[in-house]
This record gives structure tokens, sequence and C-alpha cells, in this order.
């Protein structure tokens, strides 16, 4: 009977810990912001502060396209708020293109 027990405790604690890690890969979202990007210049001024924003982790400028991708968590950041961010540097942006990781398992409708 105790080997039951800790063979069910067992189960549980790496049932846990395989949910907890599916979960902590999912609080990211990855936006594409259309900017009015001028100069090289303006990659560096991004550069300089957009990264520095709460929960970013990623920032690609393309100046050519006049682009800007942010990877950012949801928890910490949102569209809207790097919109502020965008503008208090002197650009307008505009969401282009957003990119959410999957759900874990647990969030999915099941039917």
């Amino acid at each position: 009977m105790k080997k039951i027990i800790q063979f069910f405790v067992l189960l549980l604690l790496v049932t846990a810990s395989v949910s907890a890690q599916a979960q902590k890969n999912t609080k990211f979202q990855t936006t594409t912001f259309s900017c009015n990007l001028d100069c090289p210049t303006c990659e560096t001024k991004i550069m300089k502060s957009i990264p520095y924003e709460r929960g970013i982790k990623d920032v690609e400028v393309d100046f050519p396209n006049k682009e800007v991708t942010v990877k950012y968590k949801r928890s910490k950041n949102s569209d809207d708020e790097l919109i502020k961010a965008f503008k208090e540097l002197g650009y307008k942006a505009v969401v282009k293109n957003v990119e959410d990781e999957p759900k874990p398992e647990s969030e999915k409708t099941k039917w």
C-alpha cells in the first residue's frame, strides 16, 4: 500500500512538472508593427528603447519594409502599450500581424 501511494505521488509530481513547462512556453506573443521609419538612425533609436520595455523578449527592426517585430510576455505588456512606447519615441506604429503561441492543452476547449 505504501508503494502504491508513493507511486501516485511521484506520478502527480511528474504530471505537474510537465504541465508547468508547457504553460511556461506559451506566455509569449509576437506582434509585427508597421512604423514610419525614415532613416537607419530610427532603428538605433528603437533598439535603445523598446527592448527595455516590460516583458520584452526580442525586437527585430526591418528598415527596408518599415516593420518592427516584438516578442513579449502577454502578462507584462500589450500591443496598445507598445504603440504608446513607439509614440513616445516619435513613431506611429500600427499592428500589422499578431502571432500567438499555441495554448497549452489545459486551456484548449474540450468537446
